[in-house]
């Protein structure tokens, strides 16, 4: 899975940037390659555990 959404992020980023220097810039390209990073970014995330975790391991 993380090889599939790293290449997908990378790629949604450079269409983010390319729109920024186009001279028509489209808002909503740039809006959608920002979401699908941010969205790879939370999947991404999602895998790396907690750094308070053995803490509140041992509250309980």
């Amino acid at each position: 899975m993380k090889k599939i959404i790293i290449p997908i992020m990378i790629l949604a980023i450079v269409v983010a940037f390319y729109e920024q220097v186009s001279t028509p810039k489209n808002v909503y390209v740039t809006v959608a390659a920002i979401a699908i990073f941010m969205f790879g970014m939370m999947q991404l995330s999602a895998k790396t555990p907690s750094k308070n975790q053995n803490k509140e391991d041992k509250d309980v």
